[in-house]
Parts: C-alpha cells; sequence; structure tokens
C-alpha cells in the first residue's frame, strides 16, 4: 500500500506510521511540528518529513490511503485536496479496524488501567513467544515500537481509547474496532471538553458494548459500580465474565500475589494495579494462555512507562512518577504507594494539566484524591489555563476541590521546585503524578534528592 500520514508526529501516529513501514508499505507524511521521541524514531527511518508544514502536492491518486491525525485541522489543505481528489481519508482507529477485520479483535477499554492491563497481556504473549499484532499507548521493554501489524497474526490486541477519532470524525475511537473480545475495567467521568456531562460520558461506555460482535465477550471489573451497571444492564448477545481484584498481601515493601502455588512476589504493586492483573489474566485465558503460564510470565512485569515508575531508590527513601491526572487514577495511585510504604512519609506532588483538571466546574470530582499522602501538593500553570482558554482558576478553588486544609499549592515552577528540593526525604515515598512536567522539573535531578 501507499499511505499518507497527515498529522504524522502524533504518538499513535508515528507509530502506526512505522508499523505499516516495517510491514513493507510505502509511508509519507506531514507535520507542522515534530518532537521527539517521534521525531528521532522517524527519522532513523526515513520518514521525517523534509520540511514541516502542509503540503497538497503530496497528495495523489497513487495514494491508496490518507490517515488523518487529531492534531490536524478541518480545513487542513492536504485533507481538502484528499477530498477534491475522492482518496480514502481514515482515522487512526478507522484504519486499525480495516487492518485487522479478518483478525480477532481484543479490545482494553476502560476510563484508567488501559495501558497497564494491555501491557500486561503484551508481556504474558512475549515471555511465551506468542505472536500478535497490537496498538499499546506506552512504551515497553522489549518491544521496539508501540503498534504492530503483520498479515500472519491471528489476534490484534487494541487499547480502547474514549477519545475522539479525527477532526472529522467526532466518534470515540473504541466505538470503531468492533471487539470480538473485550474488557471494561473502570468508569471514571474524563475528557470533560468532549463530554460534557457524566452522563453523556458513561453512555460512550453502553454504545462500546453494543459495538462487540454477537456472540463475543466482555470481560469486566464487577467491583466498579458504573461498569457492573453498564455491562449488566446490556442487551447485547454476547458473553459476561466479571472479575475482582485477587488477594494479596504486602511483606516488607514487596507485594505478594495468592496463586494455586501459593504466594509469588511480583514486581508492581497497588490495589488498582492488582485488579488490572486479574483482567489481564482473564483476557490471556481466552487467548491461549493458561493460569499457570500467566502467573509465571506475569512475575517479571515491571510496568508500563510512566505507569508507576520508579525514580530512584536507596535504603530509606523512593521516588515514582506516575501519569495519574484524573481523580480516580490520583487517588488509586497515592493509596497504592502509602499501602507499600505504610512506614514512610508519602509526599504526593499532582500537577494539574489536562484540559478537565483545569476545568472549574470539574474540580470537585478531585475531592479526597490526595487523603493518603501525608504532605499534599498541587501545582499548575495559570499560563497553561489560559492558553486552553479556559475560565481562571484561583488557589481558593483548588483548596475547596481537594478539601485539605494543609494543601500546598503552586503557580511558579521556581518556587515548587525550591519547596521540592529543600525536603528532607528520609524515610519517605515521593510520588510526582503528572501529564506535563511542573513547568520544566527535571527529574534526572530529582533523582539525585535520594
Amino acid at each position: 500500500m501507499r499511505v499518507h500520514f497527515t498529522a504524522i508526529g502524533g504518538s499513535a501516529m508515528h507509530n502506526l506510521a512505522l508499523a505499516l513501514h516495517f510491514k513493507g508499505d510505502t509511508v509519507t507524511g506531514s507535520d507542522d511540528t515534530i518532537f521527539d521521541p517521534s521525531k528521532s524514531r522517524l527519522k532513523a527511518q526515513g520518514l521525517l518529513p523534509e520540511t514541516y508544514g502542509w503540503f497538497p502536492e503530496k497528495i495523489n491518486t497513487s495514494l491508496d490511503a490518507v490517515i488523518l491525525g487529531m492534531h490536524a485541522k478541518e480545513d487542513n489543505p492536504e485533507l481538502l485536496k484528499a477530498k477534491e481528489l475522492g482518496l480514502k481519508i481514515y482515522s487512526y482507529p478507522e484504519f486499525l479496524y480495516e487492518q485487522s477485520k479478518d483478525k480477532t479483535r481484543v479490545v482494553i477499554g476502560g476510563s484508567h488501567g488501559k495501558t497497564t492491563i494491555t501491557s500486561m497481556i503484551l508481556h504474558v504473549m512475549h515471555y511465551h513467544d506468542k505472536e500478535v499484532d497490537y496498538m499499546v499507548g506506552a512504551q515497553l521493554e522489549g518491544f521496539d515500537v508501540m503498534v504492530k501489524l503483520t498479515n500472519e497474526n491471528d489476534f490484534i490486541l487494541l487499547e480502547g481509547d474514549e477519545y475522539l477519532s479525527s477532526p472529522i470524525d467526532r466518534r470515540p475511537k473504541f466505538h470503531l474496532y468492533k471487539p470480538n473480545i473485550a474488557l471494561l475495567s473502570g468508569i471514571a467521568w474524563d475528557h470533560v471538553n468532549v463530554f460534557p456531562t457524566y452522563k453523556n460520558y458513561v453512555e460512550q461506555f453502553s454504545i462500546f458494548l453494543n459495538q462487540i460482535t454477537n456472540g463475543g465477550a466482555i470481560i469486566y471489573n464487577e467491583e466498579d459500580p458504573e461498569v457492573k451497571n453498564v455491562v449488566e444492564n446490556s442487551e447485547s448477545l454476547i458473553k459476561k465474565y466479571p472479575y475482582q481484584t485477587p488477594n494479596y498481601a504486602v511483606e516488607d515493601s514487596v507485594t505478594l500475589l495468592e496463586t494455586p502455588e501459593g504466594p509469588m512476589p511480583i514486581e508492581i504493586f497497588g490495589k488498582h494495579n492488582l485488579n488490572n492483573l486479574e483482567g489481564a489474566r482473564w483476557i490471556c485465558q481466552l487467548m491461549g494462555i493458561d493460569a499457570d503460564d500467566f502467573y509465571e510470565a506475569i512475575a517479571t512485569f515491571k510496568g508500563a512507562s510512566k505507569r508507576l515508575e520508579k525514580l530512584a531508590e536507596s535504603n530509606t527513601a523512593v521516588a515514582f512518577k506516575d501519569f495519574a491526572h484524573s481523580p480516580s487514577k490520583v487517588k488509586a495511585t497515592s493509596n497504592a504507594v502509602k499501602n507499600q510504604y505504610p512506614e514512610r512519609k508519602l509526599v504526593a506532588c499532582l500537577e494539574l494539566h489536562t484540559y478537565s483538571s483545569l476545568t472549574p466546574a470539574f474540580l470537585k470530582e478531585y475531592k479526597g484524591a490526595l487523603d493518603a499522602a501525608d504532605t499534599a501538593i498541587v501545582f499548575y500553570s495559570p499560563h497553561a489555563v489560559e492558553i486552553k482558554r479556559l475560565a481562571p482558576i484561583t488557589k481558593e478553588q483548588i483548596a475547596e476541590a481537594f478539601q485539605r486544609d494543609d494543601l500546598l499549592i503552586y503557580t511558579d515552577p521556581t518556587a515548587f521546585k525550591d519547596f521540592l528540593f529543600s525536603q528532607q526525604l528520609d524515610t519517605t515515598s515521593l510520588l510526582l503524578m503528572s501529564s506535563g512536567n511542573y513547568g520544566g522539573l527535571d527529574f534526572e535531578e530529582v533523582k539525585k534528592l535520594l
């Protein structure tokens, strides 16, 4: 195939471009700016555009497909040219479905845990030399790319994001995959810029269930009341398999998972991750991996990139970086670190960085999210609020939302860094939660604090 990517530099887009290149297809692309790691990875394969910008002359009738990224706008000149020529224009998820419609599609959905569960399944498959196609949202140890497409593999494993498909396709991505097997991990309101009400957001998961093929299966976390309600009220002709968090214990900061062969030490920790693990076990079972083989493999799983990623550790302290930003993720991650190191002081820092987290009406969802922390800090940038064209947020609004009298709030990156670097971190767990970088914090410097 000859495929052109309009907005090739995105995290998902450049990985799909690489996957098609490795598959033997001819790939071209454009973007108005590209940052690392996308830039260096595209350059290494000769796929980096020579010049930044949009070039309608790259669009011609020799192309089999144009794939449109979310970064492009509706008036993008390449998109307009493709429409004029009558070319087939795909969103990212549409194209993935097109490439996998003759495979068994396994889709992992939910407001949280998607990347971790998908990563766990891939780790198990890789451990046992089981080849599957996939798309996952984080870089994994032992995997060169985040997307793999072949003509041979029977299964494709897809992380099912509920965000929009493209500028001209406003459907959530996970509505387009039509799974044979699906998993639903949890439902907690997110993406308020797209789904302005909780009811509207939950409705997307009901639609997701309706997309499962007749006779297919849904694996679902029955500990989440909303998930349980959505799945058990679904009238789709599908099999329903509930799962719960397995039994486990924490001894000397090591998590021991209860298995049929007895307690087994594992690398990951936290109730939410053990719950994710059980969902992954069910999916692996439906993909042909028995329980013994699953446990053998999962013992060596260290976690997905940016998910409770250990920055540094000493005899008396540990520092983690985590992608958590939504209220449910912040609460689960904070609780996990406190439970894993109960004798240590927990210093938890949260950056409000996403559109949802910076929306005044959404802030109240954070009530109690940092309660597990001994010292709780929130950082946000008024400039980021301005760029996103949101209503200004005051420190008083944040304090009211989190319901903690001792909450520390910073808006200046230098002041936040000075505070952080003034802390005595002996007998401390430091947790940095953000999808950003606190206005330019160097995490390599943070490692030297321990």
